[in-house]
């Protein structure tokens, strides 16, 4: 019987290996912080988050179920838990939508560099197209490019379809696709 590194890992976690739970901590740390900003949109209030979801998950360890996927069980439990902290706060009202309470769901033009250099003009145009997408158009295009989780880990994520995860990514494009269109025609107007 072949058992993947990844469920391993979690296994020995669960059973208590610090090496393990350092090891957890020190992969995903980064990637849930950033996420935690875009939700929250405060750095202290995320790394408290943070530091009381990973206790929370070191204490309560031996009543965690079985997992596969190590990276989008993380998403999933630290959006739950940053959400429901947020609430419980009342840095924002409660609202009807959930998704109205991460409104400030931003691009920075670090996170833009995807896999080659932009000029400081291209990462300013990019940041700005990609702020004109919806909340969620812009949720589900971070998770998958900026944090390369598949698209059955976004929609366990965001709690959505799959359909709706493809339905959102290709809304998006149309979107990214149009504004871009728009912006060369300003630009080559404004050279006329």
């Amino acid at each position: 019987m072949n058992i993947s590194p990844e469920k391993s890992t979690w296994f020995l976690f669960v059973q208590g290996d610090l090496n393990m739970f350092s090891l957890i901590f020190k992969e995903y740390y980064p990637f849930l912080h950033n996420y935690g900003l875009k939700i929250s949109n405060d750095i202290d209030f995320t790394e408290d988050c943070l530091q009381d979801f990973f206790i929370y998950l070191y204490e309560h360890r031996e009543s965690l179920g079985e997992v596969n996927h190590i990276k989008s069980y993380l998403f999933i439990s630290f959006r739950r838990a940053i959400l429901k902290r947020l609430k419980e706060k009342r840095k924002i009202v409660a609202l009807k939508n959930p998704y109205e309470r991460i409104k400030k769901f931003q691009f920075s033009q670090e996170e833009l560099t995807v896999q080659r250099e932009f000029t400081s003009i291209q990462k300013d145009t990019l940041s700005l197209l990609l702020n004109k997408l919806s909340t969620r158009q812009k949720e589900v295009v971070y998770l998958k490019y900026y944090s390369n989780l598949k698209t059955t880990e976004i929609a366990e994520v965001m709690q959505i379809s799959y359909q709706s995860v493809l339905n959102m990514l290709q809304k998006a494009f149309i979107k990214l696709r149009a504004n871009v269109e728009d912006e060369t025609i300003r630009a080559i107007l404004k050279k006329t």
